[in-house]
C-alpha cells in the first residue's frame, strides 16, 4: 500500500505546487516603503476590488486616487455667511489669496481651496479636476454648477507648505437660496468631509440661529465627528456675561444636531489681527487661540494616522454594503415579480438591516443611513447585483486584521523620524517665542526678565514662617515642612512635586530660600498655573546659582 503512495506524491507534489506557493504567498506580508505607499498598495488590491464588485461607488463614495495618499493635510472651513471664514484664513496666513473677497454680505459664493503653489494665480474648477496631482478629480461628478463655483487659490507661503485650506460658500437660511445653488450642496461639503484631516465649524457670537440648510449639513458629516472643531467667533463684540450665556446656547443647539454623547470642543476668540472690542477676556481668547493653533500644528504629523483611519472606517463600510447588497440579490425572483418585490425589499430595509446585523455580528453604527439608501437603491436594477463572494470579503478582513496593525507600526516608526513637522509661519509664528508667547512672564514664568530673585518680594512673610519651624543649622526638615505645606490643601502628588523643584542642593532639608521658594511654587499653582518640568534659572535661589 506505501508503494502506490510514494510513487504519486511527485505527481500529487507538481499538480498542487501552485497551492502551497499562494499559501507561502499569503503568509509572506507585504513590504512598503511608506505608510502612503502603503495604504495605496492596500486599497488598489484588497479594497477596491469589493467595492467594484458591489457599486460601492454609485452608493457612498468615488473611488480613491493615488493624490487622496499623497496630499497634504487639508482643514475644511464651514459656517454661515459673515462668521469670518474667509478673514480666518487670511488670519492664519497673514496674506491676502487670489479670489478673497471679504463683507458683512455673503460674499464668498464659491469653493476655494487655498493650496501652495510657485506664484500667485487662480485655477478653475474645470481645470483642477482633471489635474492628477491634485485630490479633487472626483469632484467632476457634481458637474458643472458646482465646477463653475470650484476654485484653487495658490500662492508661495510657509502655512501652505504644510497644510492646504477649503473655504466654502457662506451657509444661508432659507429655500430660495438652496434651490438656487444649482448643486448638492451638502453632498460636496460630505465628498470633503471624508478627505480632509480637520473640519472648523465657525459660529458668530451675534448669529447662533443654525439655519435650515446649516442643520442639513451638520448631518451630512456624520461619522466625521472626530474631525469637527467649532469656533466662537468674533467674541471680543460681547461682555462677559453676555458671552457666557452665548456659549451656553451654541452648546445646547449644537447638541441636538451632533449626536454623540462626547461634548464638541468649541474655541472661543477672535480670529482676525484687529484690536479687541472688549478686552476683557484678553487671557481666555488667548489661551483659546494657542489650543486651536496647536491642534492645527500636529495635522502634519498625524496626517498618515488620518488617511490610515479613513480608510479602515471605508473598509468597515464597504463589508456591510457588500452585505446588504447580496442580501438584496438573494432575496430577488428570477423571473416574475421584480419590481413588486424590489419595492417591498427597499421598504423593508430595516429589517434586511436588523438580520445582517444578528448574522455577521455587526455593529448598528458601522450601517449606512436607511433614508439615504433607500433612495438611492430606488433607481437601482436589483438583478445585476451580485451574490456574496466570501474570498473579497476575506480579503479585506485580513487587511483589517494584518496589514493595517503592521502600517500603523510605521506610523508611529515614521511620526517619530519627523518630530518637528509641524506649521510654521503666518500667525503661528508670531506667539512662539519673546515676551508675547503663550503665558510669558505669568505663573512660574514671572520675574523671567527681572535683575531681582522674584520670590524676594515676599520672602520677609516667608521667613516668619520658617522660623517658627524650628530650624536647625539654618535648614528645616521635611516633616516640619510638610506640616506648613498641607496647609495649601494641594494633593501630595503636587506638594512632592513643589518638594522636589525648591529643594535645590537636593540635601533633603529646606534652609529659607529654598522654604520660600517652595512657598512661592504654591502661590503660582493655587492661581492656576502649572508647574514648570524643571526649576527656570530665574527662580533659582541667589545663594545657589553660584554652584550651578
Amino acid at each position: 500500500m506505501e508503494q502506490p503512495g510514494t510513487a504519486a506524491s511527485p505527481v500529487s507534489g507538481s499538480m498542487f505546487s501552485w497551492v502551497s506557493k499562494d499559501a507561502r504567498r499569503k503568509k509572506e506580508p507585504e513590504l512598503f516603503q511608506t505608510v502612503a505607499e502603503g495604504l495605496r498598495q492596500l486599497y488598489a488590491q484588497k479594497l477596491l476590488p469589493l467595492e467594484e464588485h458591489y457599486r460601492f461607488h454609485e452608493f457612498h463614495s468615488p473611488a480613491l486616487e493615488d493624490a487622496d495618499f499623497d496630499n497634504k493635510p487639508m482643514v475644511l472651513l464651514v459656517g454661515q455667511y459673515s462668521t469670518g471664514k474667509t478673514t480666518f484664513i487670511r488670519h492664519l496666513i497673514e496674506q491676502d489669496f487670489p479670489g478673497m473677497r471679504i463683507g458683512p454680505e455673503p460674499t464668498t459664493d464659491s469653493f476655494i481651496a487655498v493650496m501652495h503653489g510657485p506664484t500667485e494665480g487662480v485655477v478653475p474648477g474645470n481645470a483642477l479636476v482633471v489635474d492628477p496631482r491634485r485630490p479633487f478629480r472626483k469632484l467632476n461628478a457634481f458637474g458643472n454648477a458646482f465646477l463653475n463655483r470650484f476654485m484653487c487659490a495658490q500662492l508661495p507661503n510657509p502655512v501652505l507648505d504644510s497644510i492646504s485650506i477649503i473655504d466654502t460658500p457662506g451657509i444661508l437660511s432659507g429655500e430660495k437660496q438652496r434651490i438656487s445653488r444649482g448643486y448638492d450642496f451638502a453632498a460636496v461639503l460630505e465628498w470633503f468631509a471624508e478627505r480632509v484631516d480637520r473640519i472648523i465649524l465657525l459660529f458668530d457670537a451675534h448669529k447662533l440661529d443654525i439655519s435650515d440648510e446649516f442643520s442639513e449639513v451638520i448631518k451630512a458629516l456624520k461619522n466625521h465627528e472626530d474631525k469637527i472643531r467649532v469656533v466662537l467667533n468674533k467674541a471680543d463684540q460681547i461682555e462677559t456675561q453676555q458671552l457666557m450665556r452665548v456659549y451656553g446656547a451654541l452648546m445646547w443647539s449644537l447638541g441636538k444636531i451632533i449626536n454623540t454623547p462626547e461634548v464638541v470642543r468649541v474655541y472661543i476668540g477672535s480670529f482676525w489681527s484687529h484690536p479687541l472690542l472688549i478686552p476683557d477676556n484678553r487671557k481666555l481668547f488667548e489661551a483659546e487661540e494657542q489650543d486651536l493653533f496647536k491642534d492645527i500644528q500636529s495635522l502634519p504629523r498625524n496626517a498618515a494616522l488620518r488617511k490610515l483611519n479613513d480608510l479602515i472606517k471605508r473598509a468597515r463600510l464597504a463589508k456591510v454594503h457588500a452585505y446588504i447588497i447580496s442580501s438584496l440579490k438573494k432575496e430577488m425572483p428570477n423571473v416574475f415579480g421584480k419590481e413588486s418585490k424590489k419595492k417591498e425589499l427597499v421598504s423593508n430595509l430595516g429589517e434586511i438591516y436588523q438580520k445582517i446585523e444578528r448574522e455577521h455580528q455587526i455593529s448598528p453604527g458601522d450601517f449606512p443611513s436607511l433614508r439615504k439608501m433607500q433612495e438611492l437603491l430606488q433607481t437601482q436594477d436589483f438583478s445585476k447585483f451580485q451574490a456574496l463572494k466570501p474570498k473579497l470579503l476575506d480579503t479585506v478582513d485580513d487587511m483589517l486584521a494584518n496589514d493595517i496593525a503592521r502600517l500603523m507600526v510605521m506610523v508611529r516608526q515614521e511620526e517619530s523620524q519627523m518630530p518637528s513637522q509641524a506649521v510654521k509661519g503666518g500667525a503661528f509664528e508670531g506667539t512662539m517665542n519673546g515676551p508675547f508667547g503663550h503665558g510669558y512672564g505669568e505663573g512660574a514664568g514671572e520675574g523671567i526678565d527681572d535683575v531681582e530673585w522674584v520670590v524676594g518680594k515676599d520672602k520677609p512673610t516667608y521667613d516668619e514662617i520658617f522660623y517658627t519651624l524650628s530650624p536647625v543649622n539654618g535648614k528645616i526638615t521635611g516633616a516640619n515642612a510638610k506640616k506648613e505645606m498641607v496647609k495649601s490643601k494641594l494633593p501630595n502628588t503636587v506638594l512632592g512635586k513643589i518638594w522636589k523643584l525648591a529643594d535645590v542642593d537636593r540635601d533633603g532639608l529646606l534652609d529659607d530660600e529654598e522654604f520660600a521658594l517652595a512657598n512661592h511654587l504654591i502661590k503660582v499653582k493655587l492661581e492656576g498655573h502649572e508647574l514648570p518640568a524643571d526649576l527656570p534659572p530665574h527662580l533659582i535661589p541667589p545663594s545657589k546659582r553660584r554652584h550651578e
